[in-house]
């Protein structure tokens, strides 16, 4: 190479513009999104780093050290009185930042102390409040209430139904992608087959509206939609409870139909509640609790209610039997005999 190639090789080399290097926090998102974890564990992750990061006036993470997590996580416990199990969801977004992020496997992450969780009982409706409480729903709430106490399906497992997973011929659900990464399959109430039914036919009208307006594709998991391109415009990938107006995706930036957001049916329950009279906190969860009870109060054996929930450990099913509605753990008082 002479010397005047040699300079120009040098100079062009001297107009390359580096790349900048990315935020803390977009960092953050993109090892979250690598190992497909879902989107509110990467909402979380980023609000506690985001917290972690102000409550040490701004200083970058790889500045500080095991004594200030600490004193993070004590703020937590003690000032603000957090929930075991919120102050332990805080110290797994630190961890993995600071491990899959900052790339620190540093010894005194693994020393930082954990709250110890508390087992409570959950909070059980009656069948009778139920039915109150069911009342008192209408439309595409009360639906959507109903099939969750019917199928025992946690709340984004309802909503986030397709079409393609209801099979009214058998009688069955099929819970895709439910909690732990898992499928199961559930049961679908036959009272709730009709109104399911028209359900779905409102649910076309708005994929027809959606279509002629230049939209009607739906999310895909896992890129599907790279390998069948045609599929999030097919019926079968719809949402059986499609939101009534289209937003933009908080990954992609597309514009598209998502389902209901879980804040519509948490505050229908709650004012219906209310107006039912009902002293208990009525949440959508509420409903899950009282289908796994009631199904043991029929007689169905616990193993079968075990994987209706998809609960991995039938220990975890076991905490329905001491809110079953026989007393306290199902014995009599001396008290009723005398």
């Amino acid at each position: 190479m002479s010397p005047t190639q040699a300079a120009r090789v040098k100079a062009d080399a001297s107009l390359v513009i580096p790349r900048p290097q990315p935020k803390l926090l977009d960092s953050l998102r993109h090892a979250i999104r690598l190992r497909h974890y879902s989107i509110r564990t990467e909402d979380a992750y980023v609000d506690w780093t985001r917290r972690f990061i102000l409550f040490h006036g701004k200083r970058h993470p790889r500045d500080l050290g095991p004594e200030d997590i600490t004193a993070f996580l004590t703020h937590l416990a003690v000032q603000r009185q957090v929930a075991p199990s919120t102050q332990n969801q805080a110290k797994s977004a630190l961890l993995f930042l600071y491990r899959e992020v900052l790339q620190l496997h540093l010894p005194w992450l693994d020393e930082v102390t954990a709250a110890k969780s508390q087992r409570r009982l959950p909070v059980v409706l009656t069948p009778s409040e139920v039915r109150v409480l069911l009342n008192e729903l209408s439309g595409t709430m009360g639906l959507l209430a109903s099939l969750l106490y019917g199928t025992g399906m946690r709340v984004l497992e309802g909503l986030r139904l397709r079409v393609k997973d209801l099979s009214f011929e058998r009688r069955e659900i099929l819970v895709r992608d439910g909690k732990g990464g898992k499928d199961r399959v559930t049961v679908l109430p036959e009272n709730l087959i009709l109104p399911l039914q028209q359900q779905l036919a409102h649910a076309m009208a708005l994929h027809d509206k959606d279509l002629k307006a230049g939209f009607g594709e739906v999310w895909l998991p896992n890129a599907l939609a790279v390998k069948y391109p045609s599929a999030p415009r097919l019926w079968g990938w719809q949402w059986v409870f499609p939101s009534a107006v289209r937003s933009a995706d908080p990954c992609a930036g597309v514009i598209r139909r998502h389902h209901l957001n879980e804040a519509t049916l948490q505050k229908a329950m709650s004012v219906a509640g209310r107006r039912a009279a009902i002293d208990k906190q009525c949440s959508p969860h509420i409903l899950r609790h009282a289908f796994a009870t009631h199904m043991l109060q029929a007689g169905y054996d616990i193993r079968t209610v075990q994987e209706l929930l998809g609960h991995r450990d039938v220990t975890t099913t076991m905490i329905y039997t001491h809110v079953m509605n026989r007393g306290g753990r199902g014995v009599r008082s001396p008290f009723d005999q005398i």
